[in-house]
Formats: structure tokens, sequence, C-alpha cells
């Protein structure tokens, strides 16, 4: 199922569909103003810093039309092929042109890799467009010592911003970018009401747009689409069909939720960073600025990569109640093992509720590449539907 027309007639919906769509555009602007943008690899750079200096975060992506000629130079094939071709981007030149610094949180252990060939690059071939690389060296383990520890890698953090920015960054500015950037969560959390509930009226497809748009574009106006889109979204139709629950690979575009919902599926959630673990956690706003960014980023839900198995079998039971959902869709990408190593667990636990859950393993990138694909979601919604197709 593609976007409905009800939410091509909303203004909102369109404005964050044409980010979504040209996700450059915003940061080309920005830097046009003369202000700095800093790209993000890795889910962990703390925004508010950013904000706070007056910069721009946007995410790095991949162009699944774009050859990997200087990627093969360098980089192994048994990378995940989404980061293999975010990494093109990073020493073709694109982004060398687009940021003014590249931000590399430790999220993974792919991403840290990345890091290194990046430093080594910019080391052996200073002659390459490459974007400057910072380093957010997390733990992430939830010990006070930890936390400790991470206090000083964000002070660390902060004197860098500091010196892009060419001014001290305030506590108070850190403090009312945390509240800007609650409230963007906070009108995301609205807005998921309108797919958790028992109506669902947004579709897995254009959540994922109201959602990662807001990935590339400043967050007040983002708030303020969110806020308008959800409120258009109460008069559309309420969606029909088995709840599913989406959990495995980052999907950065529309194309596999869609492909689910051609299927009579619906959508209601996911835990990745693309979906709704981007909105997960506040800043606490009673907390010194330091503290509060680490506890932020250090306490939100876990991803695959940083968490025992038992945590994720423990979130998704949650999370699968939370949206009343009736199965799960397991997603991972070829080279991208991590999260299969949950699954057992998980999928036991799902099966003693009476959830159905389906695994789609070693999968290519892009999604169209996946021959059967779509016969093999139709068995899954047949299945779910009583197999009365």
């Amino acid at each position: 199922m593609s976007i409905r027309t009800c939410a091509l007639q909303s203004d909102a919906f369109i404005a964050l569909k044409k980010v979504w769509e040209h996700r450059d555009t915003e940061a080309q602007k920005w830097r046009a103003q003369g202000k700095k943008v800093i790209g993000k690899l890795g889910f962990d750079v703390p925004d508010e810093l950013l904000i706070a200096a007056g910069m721009l975060p946007v995410q790095v992506y991949a162009d699944p039309e774009r050859s990997l000629n200087e990627t093969n130079k360098y980089l192994e094939y048994a990378f995940e092929p989404v980061v293999r071709a975010q990494f093109e981007k990073l020493i073709d030149g694109t982004y060398g042109e687009q940021l003014d610094v590249l931000a590399i949180s430790n999220s993974t252990d792919v991403v840290i890799r990345i890091f290194l060939y990046l430093r080594e690059l910019h080391r052996v071939e200073p002659e390459k467009k490459l974007p400057p690389l910072a380093f957010i060296d997390w733990l992430f383990t939830r010990t006070s010592r930890h936390q400790a520890r991470n206090e000083f890698v964000i002070d660390l953090f902060r004197k860098q911003v500091e010196e892009w920015a060419g001014r001290e960054v305030t506590d108070e500015e850190i403090r009312e970018a945390g509240k800007i950037s609650n409230e963007n969560r906070q009108a995301l959390r609205e807005m998921a009401k309108l797919r958790h509930g028992k109506e669902v009226r947004i579709a897995g497809s254009e959540a994922a747009v109201i959602i990662g748009a807001g990935l590339f574009m400043e967050r007040t106006e983002h708030t303020a689409l969110v806020r308008q889109v959800t409120e258009d979204a109460k008069s559309w139709p309420v969606l029909e069909g088995p709840r599913v629950f989406y959990t495995g690979a980052e999907q950065e575009d529309t194309s596999l939720y869609e492909k689910i919902e051609a299927q009579g599926m619906v959508i209601v959630g996911e835990d990745t960073n693309w979906g709704d673990r981007y909105y997960n956690r506040d800043y606490n706003l009673d907390y010194p600025a330091t503290r509060a960014l680490v506890d932020r980023y250090m306490l939100r839900e876990f991803s695959a990569k940083k968490a025992f198995v038992s945590q994720r079998v423990e979130a998704l039971d949650r999370e699968v109640d939370e949206t009343k959902a009736e199965a799960v869709i397991f997603y991972t990408n070829l080279y991208d093992e991590v999260a299969t190593w949950d699954m057992p667990n998980q999928k036991k636990s799902l099966a003693s509720r009476g959830i159905v859950s389906c695994v789609f393993g070693k999968m290519l990138w892009p999604v169209a590449k996946n021959e059967g694909l779509d016969e093999c979601l139709a068995a899954f919604a047949k299945e779910l539907k009583g197999g009365d197709q």
C-alpha cells in the first residue's frame, strides 16, 4: 500500500513528505545562511548539544541508487549493505561538501569500524573530500561509575562543539534545547497514539515519513508539522487488518512497509531508530545539563547491539502489549546478525503469549532485490487472517 490519498490531502503531511524525499535540502538552506550542519552516524549523538550551539543535526543515510565504486576500494563486502552505501557517500565527496563535521557515536561495532576507516583515510589520503570527524565513545552498561565516565565523555564533546561554534555553549542553552527536543518527542508520541490505539488511523509507511523527516530538519518546525498532521489524521479512515509489530533492520525508506501493508497488514509500531525508538525517553530538565544528556542517551530503550537477550525479550513483549499487536515481523539484512541472537528467545516468549511471528533473515538491500518477498508476506497475512484469502 502506498501513501493514502487522505494523507496527501494534508498540507502538513505534504510538507513532511517533501523533506523526507529531498533530505539534503534543509541542510543546504542552513549552510547557505552561514550556519553549521553536523552529520550523525549512529543514533546516540546528543541532538540537544548541537541544537544549543545553533547547529542543524542531520542523519547520515544510504542511497540505494548509487554505485559503490569508492566503497569497494576500501571496505570489505561482509559489511551490512546499508553501511556500505552510507560509506560511499562519506568518501566520494558528497558529505564532505554537505557537512561541517561528521559526529560518530559508538552505537555499534560496525559504526566504530567505520570511524577507524575514516580516520585512517584522513591520514593517508588527505586530498579526499572527507568531513572532519568527532567520535563519542559512550559506555552503555548502566552503572554509576560508567555514568560518571560518560559525563566526562560528553564534556569533551561539548568542548568540541564549542570549538565548532566559536563560542561557549551554556547550560541554559542546552536546557532550552532539551525543552525543544522534548516537545518534539511529545508531539511524536501524540501522533503514535493514532497507530498504537484501538483505532489505527496512521499507517506505518505514513508514520515513517512523519518521524523520519525530523532527522533532516529544524526541530521546532518539525514539531509544528507533526502536531498539525496528527490533528488532520484524526479524521482519516480507520485501517483494518492484522496488527503487526516490526523489529529488526533499520528502514530508511518506506519500501518494506509498503510491501507489508499491500498484503492487508497494519504496522502499529517498531523498535527501530527510524521509528518509535527515535522519541523514546526525554531530556530530564531537573538534572544538570551534562547529566541530563547522559541520562537521555544512556538509559533509553536498548537496541539489539547494546542489550542482553533478556532485556530485549522483555522490551519486545512490552512493546507488543503497548501497541496491541497480534503478530511480529522479524527482518534482518545480510551481514546484520546481532538481532538474530535475540530472536529465538523473543519468539519463544511471544508464542507463550499467543503472538505469532515471522522471520525474514539475511535479506538483500535494497528491499526490491528480494525475490519472493511479496509471496512470503502474502502467506503470512493469510495465516493471520485465518486462511480466508
